[in-house]
């Protein structure tokens, strides 16, 4: 039987966590699966300044007591790795507003934060994602 606190730690983490979901643009396409270190994040489409295919469009959220931007953005490229993007351009992290966050604490609920961005691949970046990748798993 598992004790008080670690199924209070459990949840704890449950609720920290960041999801992700991905919705492919194109089911049809099926591209080989990178890793978060090759996914350059890009904050308006002019930014990528290269040619490149819109593979999903991603939706994040998180606990916002539990989670910042740096957990949404590193959701979202744990995501865009899994279906083979090599970028992604950040539409937003929408932040809960101060009544939204005191309600959530009164009422017990929380309030969450949720992010959007559209995973990308730019096949001139290729190499480069590759050589990331490679990097990383030295590491």
């Amino acid at each position: 039987m598992k004790s008080l606190a670690s199924i209070a730690a459990a949840a704890v983490f449950l609720i920290g966590c960041v999801s992700t979901n991905a919705s492919l643009i194109d089911p049809s396409v099926h591209l080989a699966r990178t890793c978060p270190d090759g996914i350059k994040l890009y904050t308006t489409p002019d930014r990528v300044g290269q040619p490149y295919r819109e593979i999903a469009v991603l939706n994040a959220k998180g606990e916002s007591n539990w989670s910042d931007e740096d957990d949404m953005i590193e959701s979202m490229r744990d995501k865009a790795a899994e279906v083979g993007a090599n970028g992604i351009i950040l539409s937003g992290i929408d932040e809960p507003s101060a009544l939204t966050k005191v309600i959530g604490q009164v009422a017990k609920t929380g309030s969450q934060r949720k992010g959007k961005a559209l995973a990308i691949y730019v096949p001139s970046d290729s190499t480069n994602t590759a050589t990331a990748c490679a990097n990383a798993k030295k590491k």
